[in-house]
């Protein structure tokens, strides 16, 4: 099997230098495996191997000609190999070298956007264990909740990343298929072993049943799942982004000796890198219509495919790999601040335990209506005034200390049992 891709940068996949090199790779690994079933002389198949090359500035000057880029490498190789090329492309379609020259691509960038992913993984999992029991409001509607922990907050970021792991996964699987069945799919002029030992040579699938053309649902599901871990990366960062805020300050990007936030105000400390993330994923996800529009292709093969994937597969690619490896670095260099997020938590004398004061009456005998009344009358005196204080409201209402002890009372203040069942979440991640 061939295994060509080992490079550290996403870009260097998508470079016209790497297309055509997968271009080589499927037309020798298809000349071995008619040289395997007696097609093709071992002479002749020792020049292909041997002196196959192309020079990219070359077959783009052929192709300035001719107006075929298939057409302009194979004439440029067979400048290199003489006269064994007339066994180079024996049986196949243009789209065979294409979309399987692809799908190499495309298995080698869902590879390297792995090896990121874990590594985020790790990023999260060593700030969520570090975290687990570190005290915070939880929000809804961006409005205070109930206590949570950051731990807890970033057991989510670790659930979701492992799912997109999984999709990543199985997208390798899923994109990592090959064709060599001639112009329709219909294997006319070539014989499907020849596909299977071709593929099997490249570490690919054939494909199930192609047309001319590989199937571009493959290639939607591409960059649909890209999108969905990029949206899962947006949501990590905004969550940065509105704990950075400078009235909640919970956490903080890293911010680095000599850097400045702004040119007109020396205060500034934004999170640009958690932005950064926000805005790439919009990219990513404006290229989600284009992919779906390429499904219905006309008949058995058009075109109409090939110019958006010019544009998107390397830019979605390259753009995802970006994000990840920002959001590690965001998360990795994240400042927090259990101070604040206490102060926060207990703003307005923490109106936030007002569920527990409420469960209190209850299970003192009162009605559920009247501890609702009472209690909501309370927090939001709190909440309504300068220095309200939920706490003092309580302990100063007769129907509340005609229903619970000074020290019932305080116990509906605690946080132990808003951390109690958690460990069953950190039992689920295995951390």
């Amino acid at each position: 099997m061939i295994e060509r891709y080992t490079l550290p940068e996403m870009g260097a996949i998508w470079t016209d230098r790497a297309k055509y090199q997968s271009w080589l790779d499927v037309e020798v690994a298809a000349c071995e495996a008619n040289c395997s079933l007696g097609r093709v002389p071992e002479p002749a198949m020792e020049d292909i191997r041997t002196k196959a090359a192309f020079e990219p500035e070359r077959i783009l000057e052929i192709e300035a000609e001719v107006r075929h880029d298939v057409i302009a490498f194979l004439t440029n190789v067979n400048e290199h190999v003489g006269d064994a090329g007339r066994y180079i492309h024996v049986g196949m379609t243009s789209s065979d070298v294409l979309d399987t020259g692809l799908a190499l691509q495309l298995k080698a960038s869902v590879a390297l956007l792995r090896q990121e992913l874990t590594a985020l993984d790790q990023a999260i999992a060593e700030l969520a264990t570090a975290h687990k029991n570190t005290v915070m409001i939880g929000r809804s509607h961006a409005i205070h909740g109930e206590p949570i922990t950051f731990g807890f907050k970033l057991a989510g970021w670790l659930a979701e990343t492992r799912r997109n792991a999984e999709r990543l996964e199985r997208l390798e699987r899923d994109v990592a298929v090959g064709q060599v069945s001639g112009a329709m799919g219909t294997y006319a002029n070539t014989d499907p072993e020849v596909e299977r030992l071709t593929c099997e040579r490249l570490g690919l699938s054939p494909d199930t049943a192609s047309t001319q053309v590989i199937s571009r649902d493959r290639h939607a599901d591409y960059i649909q799942t890209l999108a969905l871990v990029g949206a899962s990366l947006d949501r990590f960062a905004t969550e940065i982004r509105n704990l950075q805020r400078t009235d909640v300050l919970e956490v903080e990007e890293s911010f680095a000796k000599g850097q400045k936030g702004s040119s007109a105000m020396p205060h500034k400390r934004n999170p640009i890198r958690s932005e950064r993330i926000s805005g790439l994923a919009r990219v990513l996800r404006s290229y989600v219509v284009a992919a779906l529009e390429n499904v219905a292709l006309w008949h058995e093969r058009d075109i109409s495919h090939s110019s958006t994937e010019r544009m998107m597969l390397p830019d979605c690619s390259v753009t995802l790999h970006f994000m990840l490896r920002e959001m590690t670095a965001v998360v990795a260099g994240l400042g927090v601040y259990p101070d604040n997020m206490r102060r926060n938590m207990n703003v307005y004398g923490g109106v936030v335990f007002s569920q527990r004061v409420l469960l209190g009456l209850v299970d003192a005998g009162m009605s559920r209506e009247d501890a609702y009344r009472v209690v909501q009358r309370n927090a939001h005196s709190a909440w309504n005034t300068e220095g309200g204080d939920f706490r003092s409201n309580l302990a100063g209402d007769p129907e509340v200390t005609a229903k619970l002890s000074s020290q019932q009372l305080a116990d509906c203040f605690s946080t132990e049992l808003h951390q109690a069942n958690l460990g069953v979440i950190w039992d689920r991640l295995k951390l």
